[in-house]
């Protein structure tokens, strides 16, 4: 009977391991690149069908840059330093990303009083009017002009050329009292990732592929019929 050396088996044994184990990356990279890829088909169907494009991760899903004061319907204030008292108003990143391009805007006119926490504005979407609260109370001094040629701004740069007014207040300072800034503005953005996270089992689906992020404009392809609804229910005015 030929020898056999003692180690014989066990090299043997090292090298279908070493075999097994590239068996399962292989498996493994080919899952990550079919999930990549239905993950891309997914958003080139709804650029086709709906005209909307995936959001990019900044700060989470939604950008909420420090130096703005936020009211909970997704508004924000920032103050328009040696103004005497102005203050700079608009839509957040996630209000806009929600709802997706806007048609047009109705604004208030110049020497409009605007109260905090009551309508300001409404958002002009396809067919549907969606109203926005005011951050601040006070009397708008001026509207951007560059609005009504260009509602667009306000997805592309909704906290520099997309904001919407200019309101005199009489104290800035007390106008932001019961505004979310810094670190209490970024919990609250992730509790509304959180809220968009429970939805996603139940209604989402497809728009948050695998944890990803959502589309522009996903409450219209959630809810085609009454997305308004959902709108008015996320910006606290219904």
């Amino acid at each position: 009977m030929q020898n056999i050396p003692p180690d014989l088996f066990a090299t043997k044994g090292t090298e279908y391991l070493i075999v097994i184990a590239y068996l399962f990356l292989l498996i493994g990279f080919w899952r990550l690149l079919a999930r990549s890829t239905a993950e891309k088909a997914t958003v080139a169907l709804l650029r086709r069908v709906h005209g909307v494009r995936r959001v990019p991760k900044v700060r989470g899903w939604f950008r909420v840059p420090d130096g703005y004061y936020f009211h909970q319907g997704h508004s924000w204030a920032i103050d328009e330093p040696g103004s005497g008292g102005t203050v700079r108003v608009g839509m957040d990143d996630f209000s806009q990303r929600f709802l997706g391009r806007p048609d047009t805007f109705h604004l208030p006119r110049v020497g409009d009083r605007l109260k905090q926490g009551e309508r300001g504005w409404e958002v002009q979407v396809e067919s549907r009017s969606i109203p926005m609260l005011s951050p601040v109370e006070g009397r708008v001094v001026a509207v951007n002009p560059e609005i009504s040629q260009k509602p667009e701004l306000v997805g592309s740069e909704p906290y520099e050329r997309g904001w919407l007014l200019k309101v005199q207040v009489e104290n800035a300072r007390a106008a932001f009292t019961n505004l979310l800034s810094g670190r209490l503005a970024h919990a609250w953005n992730e509790a509304t990732v959180d809220r968009l996270h429970r939805l996603q089992a139940g209604e989402l689906g497809l728009l948050l592929p695998d944890g990803g992020v959502p589309v522009d404009g996903f409450v219209r392809v959630l809810a085609p019929d009454d997305w308004d609804d959902l709108a008015r229910d996320f910006f606290l005015t219904n």
